[in-house]
């Protein structure tokens, strides 16, 4: 493939992504949550809100909602960001009000909190990977993150119990706490549709064994290691007596976790093992996957 065809492909994966968000959120919206008066957190729960108490069309209030944040967002990323989200929300909107989805596929309020976040998650993960957001919470949170001491998990979190709050003062608190349930099912939908199958967890292995492990970690399951230099022994009943290690450190996806873990343990049952969650990587011998 020509390198200069690869900005053209990549062009076209955001697009595919972006769109399938958009569609996929405006089903989970249309077909879930409006009908039965559900919350999601964000800028799309205060739009929910808003339509459910004043009864306007959620596709005239999802746009004016998040123009702010959109604005914001060309100040705390970059202009194409803001633009992608803005036709990405404008997207939304349009297939809020043109697109006929199924209104009546159940009025279960366990099913539609759990579905209705899982879609509405799903959609706004694939958008991200598409490079945009749906929703305009991340970058209030982002902006407000440079100004205070709160963390953005902090951040968020405060904004979406206000709207919960007023949610259970305005709809009565059952209402409210399904809402909950679908912000917890979309928010680790996201996770997981960012992530995917190939999130990578790092492994740090200390073991008398260690050669022997080496040895199997790159000839037998592929994967590339780090060697840092330590001692191990200063136990309490003999604090004196210690030897050098070689402490191993590698990265596998979740998929590889139980494979690691028993390779380890056939070699050496007392090896010392923790795991540590790895946000981003790249580069090395791991495994390549798409990065957006």
């Amino acid at each position: 493939m020509k390198t200069s065809d690869q900005p053209a492909i990549a062009v076209l994966k955001d697009i595919g992504y972006i769109t399938a968000g958009i569609l996929i959120c405006g089903f989970a919206l249309k077909s879930f949550l409006v009908p039965n008066s559900f919350f999601d957190g964000g800028v799309t729960g205060i739009s929910l809100l808003i339509s459910e108490l004043y009864h306007i069309n959620i596709a005239y209030v999802i746009i004016p909602a998040n123009i702010p944040f959109i604005i914001m967002g060309i100040f705390q990323v970059n202009g194409r960001f803001a633009w992608k989200t803005l036709a990405a929300i404008i997207g939304v909107g349009i297939c809020l009000q043109f697109i006929p989805y199924p209104q009546d596929i159940t009025h279960d309020k366990l099913l539609v909190c759990i579905f209705g976040g899982v879609f509405m998650g799903t959609g706004i993960g694939l958008a991200i990977r598409g490079g945009c957001a749906l929703d305009g919470i991340e970058v209030l949170a982002l902006f407000t993150l440079k100004r205070s001491s709160f963390t953005i998990s902090e951040i968020i979190l405060g904004i979406n119990v206000l709207i919960f709050s007023v949610a259970a003062f305005k709809l009565g608190l059952p209402t409210a706490l399904y809402s909950v349930m679908t912000y917890y099912a979309a928010s680790h939908t996201i996770n997981f549709v960012i992530e995917g199958l190939e999130e990578y967890t790092g492994f740090t292995i200390i073991s008398g064994k260690s050669e022997e492990i080496k040895e199997k970690l790159v000839l037998e399951m592929g994967r590339g290691i780090t060697i840092y230099k330590g001692e191990r022994g200063y136990l309490k009943e003999s604090f004196d007596v210690h030897h050098p290690v070689d402490i191993i450190f590698t990265v596998v996806t979740r998929l590889e976790v139980r494979r690691l873990r028993n390779l380890v343990y056939s070699v050496d049952p007392n090896a010392f093992m923790f795991t540590s969650t790895i946000k981003e990587a790249a580069g090395g011998v791991l495994k390549k996957r798409a990065r957006h």
